[in-house]
């Protein structure tokens, strides 16, 4: 990325099924649902959308070879979209183990992302 222009944090959490993909595609929801970038159009190259670059890092604490980063580009609705993958996050006690919730053990998954926005 040439130029970066914004920078959005998020956290996500599965409580129940031990779902890191679910968890990851809320951090990158929950980092870019309260934003507008109204203006973006007229700083990047050509003021065309399609010219914008977008990176997600998001860090997983457990299970990344199940992460799905095709579901997790896919809550970006526009640009090139890049996914790296970290260690980080958490995974701690729900304390219950809810089996129509299809969980395997009593963990929640909590995923950090940040979004860079630029061209």
């Amino acid at each position: 990325m040439k130029q970066t222009l914004f920078v959005q944090t998020g956290t996500g959490v599965d409580v129940h099924g031990q779902n890191i993909t679910k968890a990851a595609v809320r951090a990158v929801e929950n980092s870019i649902w309260y934003n507008s970038m109204p203006g973006i159009e007229k700083v990047l190259p050509d003021q065309q959308i399609e010219n914008m670059k977008v990176n997600v890092r998001v860090a997983v604490p457990l299970d990344r070879e199940k992460l799905d980063t095709e579901e997790v580009r896919k809550a970006i609705p526009y640009g090139s979209v890049n996914v790296e993958v970290t260690e980080g996050g958490m995974a701690t006690s729900s304390g219950i183990i809810l089996k129509d919730k299809d969980d395997e053990n009593d963990l929640m998954y909590i995923v950090n992302a940040a979004v860079e926005v630029g061209y």
